[in-house]
């Protein structure tokens, strides 16, 4: 399964805001792009996503920014991905021609079907609150582990 930088990001995005969710502040695009080193302008295409897809709150102006508007343990990878990735929850087209309808029908109800269920069964079962705590199992006095 490949899912694009954008679903990346977008999981990186709310690891961030969760992991400030408790101090109830709102968090500017700005300060994540600088934390993950990552394009402020493709950040706010994220954003925008995140927000429409109501992952998000903001409020404008020189203390706005960002916040979640769930708690992090009621928000799911596959709510996540599903608001920026447009082709990972797409149907599968046919995979044999209209002379073999057999094979197409069983192709997708034995393959396609079955895995489209368990990646999204298991994208369920990932919450932001468990990301959240096995990033922090991957820190050492505030810093990041890295493993060679």
């Amino acid at each position: 399964m490949r899912i694009s930088a954008k679903g990346r990001y977008a999981l990186a995005v709310m690891v961030q805001m969760a992991e400030n969710y408790g101090n109830g502040e709102y968090i500017a695009v700005i300060n994540i792009s600088k934390n993950l080193g990552i394009s402020k302008i493709y950040l706010e295409q994220i954003f925008s996503l995140l927000k429409k897809n109501g992952l998000l709150n903001s409020v404008k102006g020189t203390q706005g920014g960002y916040h979640l508007a769930r708690r992090p343990k009621l928000i799911t990878a596959t709510d996540i991905l599903y608001a920026v990735e447009n082709s990972l929850f797409e149907e599968t087209k046919g995979s044999a021609s209209d002379k073999a309808p057999e094979v197409d029908k069983s192709i997708r109800l034995l393959v396609f079907d079955e895995l489209n269920k368990k990646i999204k069964e298991t994208l369920d079962g990932i919450t932001l609150e468990a990301l959240v705590s096995e990033a922090e199992k991957h820190k050492i006095d505030g810093k990041d582990m890295f493993y060679i």
